[in-house]
Formats: structure tokens, sequence, C-alpha cells
């Protein structure tokens, strides 16, 4: 197979949920060796989050479609480091690993031992990346964070949303949880160029990465026109605030986004309606008159759009380049023919569980893709990498038997659904 960029690379991942692993899914995607760390009694939070759970598989298996996302390409090894034995094998594993994720609350770590300063002692060259939500420092340094929170801490939600006066007006979070995932791209850019530095320097580092400092980060260009203008940003709905006409309008039978960016695309629009008197209108003919004049112009777009179906207005306004699109539910996404043409939609094969469908890494187009790197089942290559420590049968056996480690088993091994063999 063809070498990836990270080949080589060991990362010891002692993240949970979604930034974390978000992170590490990149890495292993990119052909780091991930290591997963979870607890014996569950692992990951996300496993039990479901269902739905895919075909062949159920809460016994931990698969659920929330884990599925995000931990693709990962070994799995289940130790509890409450005891000085599971502190061991970490402290093993981070002594030779390159990179060290982890999402626990600031400070929690150190209080075993696992700090970046303790670790950095035996292995100079750690790049060791805390995500947490509001920064190992501060006054708030010490809370929990969540993706919602930050939504509405970092300003995200005060600009979107319905505006005051219509129906539905108040604020409004994204669909997905977009602060944890943008931590996760962040943060996998962080830990990518500190490995390039360790080149230079031959020195690890620390990342204190905050959720906080993401969604501050994540509001753009809407941040920078507040700082210039002094005016914080408000809910325009669909809109833009800066250009218009370009939101969401129902045509006669669905709905569609029309997304005019100049003065030049405007005027093509309006030929394909038939309206090129609309053009002319001295209230709508550069843009930022159709700004100042969005609601008016609202009323006369959405007059217009009103009169022909979606693929009516699809095939007009793509002959005359004038940009817009569809809104897709998820069924019609891995439809679309440019969507199956980039291959977005791969499998994957578990040995255990038989195919899962994935979505292939955007980082990665034209990359061959593995199919072999399914997420993993919580302990299922704790035997294999305490082998590669040095572990005996016998030591490991013996690690299970006192609950520090978990082997994955098959259910009718394992007992009660879900549990993992001590034996």
């Amino acid at each position: 197979m063809l070498e990836k960029a990270l080949d080589g690379l060991k990362v010891l991942d002692m993240s949970r949920i979604l930034a974390g692993p978000w992170c590490t899914q990149n890495l292993a995607d990119l052909g780091a060796d991930v290591i997963k760390v979870e607890n014996p009694k569950g692992g990951d939070d996300v496993r039990s989050w479901g269902p739905p759970y895919p075909d062949g598989t159920g809460p016994e298996h931990g698969f659920s479609s929330y884990f599925m996302a995000a931990n693709r390409g990962k070994r799995s090894l289940a130790v509890s480091f409450a005891d000085a034995d599971g502190l061991e094998i970490l402290k093993k594993l981070a002594a030779e690993s390159d990179i060290l994720v982890e999402n626990y609350k600031a400070g929690t770590l150190a209080r075993y031992g696992l700090g970046y300063e303790q670790l950095k002692e035996i292995n100079p060259r750690l790049i060791y990346c805390s995500i947490t939500g509001y920064g190992q420092s501060g006054p708030m340094a010490h809370k929990p964070g969540y993706d919602f929170v930050f939504q509405g801490t970092g300003g995200l939600m005060s600009y979107t949303g319905q505006p005051d006066g219509r129906p539905g007006a108040e604020p409004l979070r994204a669909g997905i949880s977009l602060m944890d995932l943008s931590s996760g791209l962040y943060s996998t850019s962080a830990i990518l160029a500190a490995v390039i530095q360790r080149a230079n320097t031959g020195e690890g580092q620390y990342i204190d990465f905050a959720l906080l400092d993401a969604s501050v980060a994540m509001n753009a260009n809407m941040a920078q026109t507040y700082l210039i203008s002094g005016v914080p940003p408000k809910r325009f709905g669909n809109a833009h605030p800066t250009i218009s006409p370009y939101e969401v309008y129902a045509t006669s039978d669905s709905y569609m986004i029309l997304a005019v960016g100049n003065d030049s695309q405007f005027a093509k629009f309006c030929q394909v309606a038939g309206r090129p008197e609309v053009a002319e209108d001295e209230r709508f003919r550069a843009n930022a008159g159709r700004v100042a004049n969005r609601d008016e112009l609202r009323v006369v777009v959405t007059e217009i759009l009103s009169t022909r179906t979606r693929a009516e207005w699809a095939e007009g306004l793509e002959a005359a380049g004038v940009p817009w699109g569809p809104i897709n539910n998820l069924a019609e996404v891995f439809e679309d023919p440019q969507v199956q043409h980039r291959e977005m939609l791969k499998e994957v094969v578990h040995p255990v569980t038989g195919p899962h469908p994935q979505v292939r890494n955007p980082m990665l187009a034209g990359a061959p893709f593995d199919p072999s790197a399914a997420p993993p089942l919580n302990g299922e290559h704790t035997e294999q990498v305490l082998e590669s420590l040095g572990y005996t049968h016998a030591d490991i056996a013996a690690l299970a038997e006192a609950g520090t480690v978990g082997i994955w088993r098959s259910p009718d091994e394992a007992g009660p659904a879900g549990e993992i063999s001590v034996v």
C-alpha cells in the first residue's frame, strides 16, 4: 500500500466524545498508528449513544453511529489508570509515542502522573495536546465545556436564527457540533505543525487548545466586521449581511438557495426570470442598494421564484452561470452524482461486525482508502498492544482478572451484553 504522510508516528489517544476523537481520526486517516485508550467498563461514552447501530451490531458491540463517525482506523486499548498497573501501561506507551491527545478537565491527568510536565521527563520528544473547554488557565479553566455552550458563549448564536419580528425568531445553534468539529480540525493542524517543528528542534511541546478559543476564532469575517465597525452583527435568518439576494427561497415545488455574489450575476438572474427591469431599478442595480433595500427585494425575488419549479430554475440559472443550490437531505446528498464522483461514501469491513459505510476524509481526495480501517470494538486490541510492550500472556491474564484492562470477547464469551471479558 502507498505510504501515508504520517506512517511511523504513534498517537496515544486519551480523548473521548467528539473534539479529540475527530482530531485523532484525522491523524489515523493520514497514516498514524492511533491507540485509543478506553475505560474497560463501557469505553468511550458515545459507544452507548444509540440507536442507531449498523446492521449486524447492537448495544453489546458499542458501535453507535456517533462512535463510528470519529474513530475510524484506531486500535482500542481498554485500560484503567485508577491503579498503578494501569498507570505503568500508559507511561510505557507515552515513552514510545510521538503524540498524546487528551480532553479531560484541566489538571486531571497530572494528578495521576500523566501530565505533560511528568511525561516529557520520560519522552522529551512527546507532542502533548490537551483539548478542554476553557483552556488550562484563567477563571473558567475548571469548568467542563460543551459544544452547545460555546456556540452561545463564542458569539455564533447571536447572529444565527431568524431576525426579531419573524416567526421563530430566536438565537439558533448549528445542526452539528460545530465547535467540537472545528476544534478537532484546529488541533490536527497544531499537532502537524508541532511535528514539523520537532523535526527541526528535536523536542516536543505542549498544546493548550480551548473550545472557547475556537468558538471565538470561527466568527471569522463576522468578528472582523464587528472589530472594524463596533456594531455587533444581528440575526439575518438565511440571508447574508453584506450580499443580496443571498438566501433561501421557495419555488413552486420546493426550496432552493439563490446565491447572487455580484451585480453581473443579479442582472443575469433577472434575465433568466424574464424581469430585466428589476436589475435596472435604482434600488437594486448595485449590491449596496440591494442590501439597503433587502426587505423590498426579498418580496420581489420571492414572487419571481414562486412561479417555476426548482428544476426549471436550475436549468436556466445553470445556463446563465448564476450560483444556486438545492437543500438536500442526507439521502439526496449521497445520491448526488458529484458526491458519488468524489467518492465521499466509502465502506470499511470489520472482522467481527462486517461491512459498514463511512464518509471519506476530505483531506484525502484521490488517495487509496483502507477498507480494513474500521472503528474498533472496546478492548479489541488490548492484548496486541500489551504484547508489543513486552507483557506475557500470563501478565495480561492477571491484569484482566484484576480489572485493570479489558479484552474484547464476543457477547457469548463475555456474559451479559456489552461486558468485556476479564478472563
